[in-house]
C-alpha cells in the first residue's frame, strides 16, 4: 500500500532531497510551509508542478506555532512518517535571537509530538537533532557522548532531544532522533559557511567579487553530503523499534581545507581574497564536531557515498554554473 509522509521544513536543503526521495519511493508527500515562507519555494518548485500527480508535492501553509491546525492536518492526511525538519538553523543568528530559536526549533519539536500524539494518527516520527548539542564535547562524538552544547541552537536541540526520548519511553511512540553532523550541498542556504564559499568562488572567478570575510578558519567539522543524509533519516524509520543515531562520514576537516578545495576549483588561490572577520566569530566556539556513525552503518546498512573533497567540487561547480546561467540569460547578475 502506498505511504504517506508529512515533513516540516519541507523548504530547506533537507526537505527538498527528502521530498524527492519519498516521492521516488512512491509515497504520497505532503509539506508544511509557514505562509510567510509560501513564496520561498524555489528548492521544491519543480516537486510541487509536476506533471505527474504521483510526482507531485502537495504542501500546506499552516504556521508552525498553530498546533491546533497541525493537528487537524494529521488527522485528516493520516500520514504514516512524519519528519520534522523545521528549525531556525543559523547557529550564529541563535545568538543574537535565542528566544525565537528556542521557540521554533526546540518548542517546536514537542509541539510536533504533541500533536502527533492528541491526533490518535499511529505515525512514525522522524527528529532532526544535530552535531551542535556536543559542543565542546571531545571527539569523536557518538550517541553515548554527553551533550555540551554551546550556542542556543544547540541548547534547542538539546530540549527536542529529550522529548523525543520522553515521549518513546512515556507514551511507546514510534520516535527517533537522527543526530546528522554537518551535510552541505547545491541547495545549501547562502548564509552557511560552506556555500558561502562556493558562491564567493563563482563570483570571484567571474569578475563579480574581490573579497570574501570570514570567522574561524580553524573550526573542525564533519562535512558530508546531505541526500546521504536523508537516505539516513528515512531508514531510521524503517526499523522495527525507535532509537537514536548518529549520520556523519567520521572524517576531520577544517573550514579552511574546504575553502582552499573550492577556491583551487575554481582556479583562484584563496589566501588572495579572503580576509578575517572578528564579527562572524560566534560568542562561544566550537573547536571539533567529528561523528562516529558505526551504529548507524550496522544497523542501518548506511554509509556515506560522497566526501569533503567531492563535497566541495561539486558545490563550487554547481555555482559557477548557476552564475553563468545568470549571466547568459539576464546578464552580469548584482
Amino acid at each position: 500500500m502506498e505511504k504517506t509522509a508529512l515533513i516540516t521544513g519541507v523548504t530547506g536543503q533537507d526537505g527538498s532531497y527528502l521530498a524527492e526521495l519519498l516521492l521516488g519511493k512512491g509515497y504520497a508527500v505532503h509539506g508544511l510551509v509557514r505562509r510567510s515562507s509560501v513564496g520561498n519555494t524555489g528548492r521544491i518548485g519543480h516537486l510541487i508542478h509536476a506533471e505527474h500527480p504521483a510526482r507531485r508535492l502537495l504542501v500546506h501553509p499552516i504556521e508552525f506555532s498553530d498546533s491546533l491546525a497541525l493537528t487537524r492536518l494529521l488527522q485528516e492526511i493520516r500520514p504514516d512518517e512524519v519528519y520534522n525538519l523545521a528549525a531556525q538553523s543559523d547557529v550564529r543568528v541563535s545568538f543574537d535571537s535565542p528566544l525565537h530559536t528556542v521557540e521554533v526549533t526546540g518548542l517546536g519539536a514537542l509541539r510536533v509530538l504533541e500533536a502527533v500524539r492528541v491526533s490518535g494518527v499511529p505515525a512514525r516520527v522522524y527528529q532532526a537533532s544535530s552535531s551542535e548539542m556536543f559542543g565542546s564535547a571531545p571527539p569523536p562524538q557518538d550517541e553515548r557522548t554527553r551533550f555540551r552544547p554551546r550556542s542556543p541552537y544547540g541548547c534547542a536541540k538539546v530540549l527536542a532531544y529529550h522529548s523525543v526520548v520522553n515521549y518513546r519511553e512515556a507514551y511507546g511512540m514510534f520516535v527517533a532522533n537522527g543526530i546528522l553532523f554537518n551535510h552541505e550541498s547545491p541547495r545549501r542556504g547562502h548564509g552557511f559557511v560552506t556555500r558561502k564559499i562556493t558562491l564567493a568562488a563563482a563570483r570571484i572567478r567571474a569578475g563579480l567579487q574581490k573579497t570574501l570575510y570570514l570567522g574561524n578558519l580553524g573550526a573542525v567539522r564533519d562535512w558530508g553530503y546531505a541526500p546521504d543524509y536523508v537516505d539516513a533519516m528515512w531508514r531510521m524509520l524503517q526499523r522495527d523499534e525507535p532509537d537514536d543515531y548518529i549520520v556523519a562520514t567520521g572524517h576531520a576537516s577544517t573550514v579552511r581545507d574546504f575553502l582552499g578545495i573550492a577556491f583551487a576549483h575554481a582556479g583562484l588561490d584563496w589566501r588572495e581574497h579572503v580576509r578575517h572577520e572578528p564579527l562572524l566569530e560566534r560568542p562561544a566556539e566550537v573547536p571539533a564536531l567529528i561523528g562516529d556513525a558505526t551504529k548507524a552503518r550496522q544497523l542501518l546498512g548506511w554509509a556515506p557515498s560522497v566526501r569533503l573533497p567531492e563535497l566541495a567540487r561539486l558545490m563550487t561547480e554547481a555555482d559557477v554554473r548557476l552564475l553563468d546561467t545568470r549571466v547568459t540569460e539576464h546578464g552580469a547578475p548584482m
